[in-house]
């Protein structure tokens, strides 16, 4: 133990001293030259802004650009991080009325170029440079036109050198977000100088983020259905600049959007409901719908499995399930260990849910929300599937990780059912755990199956059967205790079980980003025996 903190603290010794000494060639004479240098060429290309819509949600009113303009905008030293952020950023440039004053926007500009003309480490990282860089590029009609030519040839040559350094920089970034940004803001720049070394390192770091990001069925290794989004949002932005510039779409870039687009349709666009699974919190995409339908893409789905989920859904009812493994620790930062959790809907309302994601990775909230009993699953003696551990980011990532297994699904008219099995809590309590799920649609009638197979190293514990509900959600226990009712907007439901105990207890609901409510959720709770025990549960509408 004492060697292994000793390696652990040289380690973090070195990892800081070579921090130290990149950061003083950072902050050089020699790479500031490094960087100033570059082809002399014009913003020729100025794509249209409702390409860039699919990141950016517009509001309906416009602000002026006078409305926000001051003169020591820059030199404010009272801001909180994440608002200089978004200040350097400049995102803030999308929401303002393109007919606003091009003068002021380009003096805000010349004045923030004066401030930061050189590398600093603040305001010149991966993700702050690159959205800076969209969003004077995107919005050139009122950074870039109309000024003189001593204002362009300083606002090339700035965007010329932040690339230079991206360039330089981005693969450095644990990130993968950040990379997929840094790439678009590469591309963009190319083709809106013209600039053939940009696209291509920009295309050819695209194909990298394609090859070490997506499994074998071009979904994201993380397994969260947010980052999908997110990649699609952005693989499909960079094929229509491509397009509208006139420059040749690879046909890798081509062929992740079709995959991609068919997880989408799969996890959101047959469904019009946010899954609640690995890092997912509520998100409506009916805007990102909308630019998909102008820009004409039409993606279809007909698995009923992809990617370790399992979606079954009707007119009336939708049962989704997590099925699949945990992802490898680089992709397992917003990963929660909820191994055959899963969530029912019947029309359009919830019943079922799991807890869902807070992100912030500084709050303790975050690790609550990664734990399984947060997940409508089994828990053994009140502790996680995963392990896990805090990263020098901040990020909580998987230590110690399951695999699942014996999957079968079945989809009759009359009758489905998913089963699988996981391994994550045999080396601890000897235990395996097998879920069957079985759904009579013309019933609306579900029958649960909890199986907890003993392994040699058996050892006794408590267990948990968790049923997270939605905050609204109204719920009765009844006297003889081995029922639940349910009340919903459209319905009302019976739980059901005869074995062990059961009762309701609040807990929190994160499904809204960064905030919690309180819910109610029911459990059915027991000692595990040294035989094969199966507990079965009931739901049925009433």
């Amino acid at each position: 133990m004492f060697l292994k903190s000793s390696i652990n603290f040289i380690n973090d010794f070195f990892f800081i001293f070579l921090k130290q000494i990149r950061q003083f060639y950072l902050n050089s004479s020699i790479y500031n030259k490094k960087i100033s240098q570059f082809d002399e060429t014009n913003l020729t290309y100025k794509p249209n802004l409702s390409i860039l819509s699919c990141l950016v949600k517009y509001e309906k009113k416009k602000e002026k650009i006078e409305n926000f303009y001051v003169n020591s905008i820059w030199e404010n030293k009272k801001i909180s991080n994440k608002d200089y952020k978004k200040l350097h950023s400049f995102n803030w440039l999308f929401s303002i009325d393109l007919k606003s004053s091009n003068e002021i926007t380009q003096s805000i500009i010349q004045n923030w170029i004066k401030k930061n003309k050189n590398y600093q480490s603040k305001n010149w990282e991966v993700d702050t440079l690159s959205k800076r860089i969209i969003a004077w590029i995107a919005n050139s009609k009122i950074t870039y036109d109309g000024s003189d030519i001593a204002y362009k040839n300083r606002f090339n040559e700035i965007v010329n050198k932040q690339i230079n350094h991206l360039i330089n920089e981005i693969n450095r970034s644990n990130l993968l977000n950040d990379k997929m940004i840094g790439c678009t803001a590469i591309i963009i720049t190319g083709v809106s100088y013209r600039n053939e070394r940009f696209i291509s390192y920009g295309l050819n770091l695209l194909k990298k983020i394609i090859v070490s990001s997506f499994d074998d069925e071009y979904f994201p290794k993380s397994r969260s259905i947010r980052q999908l989004v997110f990649y699609l949002k952005y693989f499909v932005l960079i094929r229509e600049l491509l397009k509208e510039s006139l420059n040749e779409i690879p046909e890798y870039l081509n062929e992740i959007i079709f995959y991609l687009g068919k997880a989408y349709n799969f996890s959101w666009g047959s469904l019009k409901k946010s899954l609640l699974f690995n890092g997912n919190f509520e998100n409506d995409y009916s805007d990102f719908d909308k630019y998909l339908k102008l820009f004409r893409y039409n993606f279809k789905s007909d698995t009923q499995e992809l990617s370790g989920y399992s979606i079954l859904k009707n007119k009336n009812i939708i049962l989704a399930m997590d099925i699949g493994s945990n992802p490898d620790k680089k992709f397992s930062e917003n990963y929660q260990g909820g191994p055959l959790s899963f969530e029912f809907f019947f029309q359009g309302s919830k019943l079922i849910c799991n807890s869902g994601y807070y992100q912030d990775h500084n709050h303790q909230l975050n690790r609550i929300s990664k734990s399984t009993a947060t997940q409508s699953t089994v828990i053994l003696d009140n502790s996680s599937v995963c392990n896990f551990i805090k990263t020098k980011y901040g990020t909580n990532i998987i230590n110690k990780g399951f695999k699942t297994f014996n999957k079968n699904i079945i989809n009759e008219k009359n009758f489905w059912s998913i089963k699988a099995s996981h391994d994550g809590y045999l080396s601890k309590y000897g235990v395996i755990h097998e879920r069957t799920i079985e759904i009579y649609p013309e019933k609306n009638k579900i029958i649960g199956k909890d199986k907890l197979i003993k392994k040699n190293n058996f050892k006794s514990s408590n267990f948990e059967i968790r049923f997270h509900l939605m905050p609204d959600t109204k719920v009765t226990k009844t006297q003889d205790g081995k029922s639940v009712l349910i009340e919903l907007e459209n319905s009302g439901w019976r739980f059901f079980s005869s074995l062990g105990h059961i009762g309701i207890e609040t807990g929190l609901y994160f499904g809204k980003k960064n905030t919690y409510k309180e819910n109610q959720n029911i459990f059915i709770s027991g000692v595990t025996q040294k035989e094969d025990q199966i507990i079965e549960w009931e739901l049925n509408k009433i």
